[in-house]
């Protein structure tokens, strides 16, 4: 199944090589290697963002390129705003941007793969579904021939990333 990978899980895997974000990183290269993860155009743009460094921007971008982002449609943005008035009507706040998230993963019916505690407050008032995060044990692990393997695929993947 697929999954919608939120802007920290980039970021961990793009710009930290914190031993902390180990799992999500290693889930990260999973989703890529099955062809599993998805990026929206929103996330791509604050993915981009925290690049002020015009070649590594590029380098970035082009990087980015190879994952096709997952078409927004109208509905998208009437339900982040609907899903935004439910949670607000419940206490909870949050960005526009974090509510087409959820939008767009309820109507393809996927997973978010985040560590945004935000959308553990959403999930409290719209039917998200998050697989992933912190203090859960790896979940979907990826079938790779070995650990050897793993260990391999993982450093040339986040070599190629972290180039940007």
């Amino acid at each position: 199944m697929k999954v919608l990978v939120d802007t920290p899980i980039w970021s961990y895997a793009l710009r930290s090589r914190k031993k902390e974000y180990q799992n999500e990183t290693g889930q990260l290269e999973s989703l890529i290697k099955d062809q599993r993860a998805l990026i929206i155009g929103p996330i791509r743009q604050e993915i981009l963002s925290g690049y002020s460094d015009f070649g590594k921007f590029k380098k970035l971008k082009e990087k980015l390129s190879y994952f096709e982002n997952t078409p927004i449609q109208n509905s998208d943005y009437e339900s982040a705003a609907e899903l935004c008035n439910q949670c607000r009507k419940k206490g909870i706040q949050g960005s526009h941007i974090d509510f087409l998230i959820c939008a767009v993963a309820i109507r393809l019916n996927v997973s978010i793969f985040t560590t945004d505690k935000d959308f553990f407050q959403y999930k409290k008032v719209i039917p998200l579904r998050l697989k992933f995060h912190r203090k859960c044990p790896r979940l979907d692990q990826p079938t790779m021939r070995s650990n050897a393997s793993r260990k391999d695929f993982r450093g040339s993947l986040l070599s190629w990333l972290q180039t940007a």
